[in-house]
């Protein structure tokens, strides 16, 4: 395994969106824009349920333990080259913070 700094989970699991395909391809895409980035140090987990199922598929990182709704890819984009790259929180998609609950 490589070294990381940041480990992004995101929500794979079919409740998140209507069929459950968006999110299995939206994991394929963050893992496409992560290696396109080789600077970037974050490791990316596929899970079934976070137990959100609101505004999916949700992505959360760590360990800032923010949690996006992640809904469209330039959304996505957005949040790996602001937060995960320039380490600024695309705070209009936050849905929940660690240790403050939902904003």
């Amino acid at each position: 395994m490589r070294t990381y700094s940041k480990h992004v989970l995101m929500c794979t699991g079919s409740r998140c969106t209507q069929d459950g395909k968006q999110s299995e391809a939206m994991f394929k895409k963050l893992g496409e824009k992560i290696d396109s980035r080789p600077e970037l140090k974050v490791k990316r987990t596929r899970s079934n349920c976070f137990a959100v199922c609101k505004n999916g598929p949700i992505l959360v990182v760590y360990p800032e333990g923010v949690w996006y709704s992640c809904t469209n890819e330039s959304v996505l984009e957005r949040i790996v080259e602001e937060h995960l790259q320039g380490s600024n929180e695309v705070s209009e998609h936050i849905i929940h913070r660690l240790g403050v609950g939902d904003v």
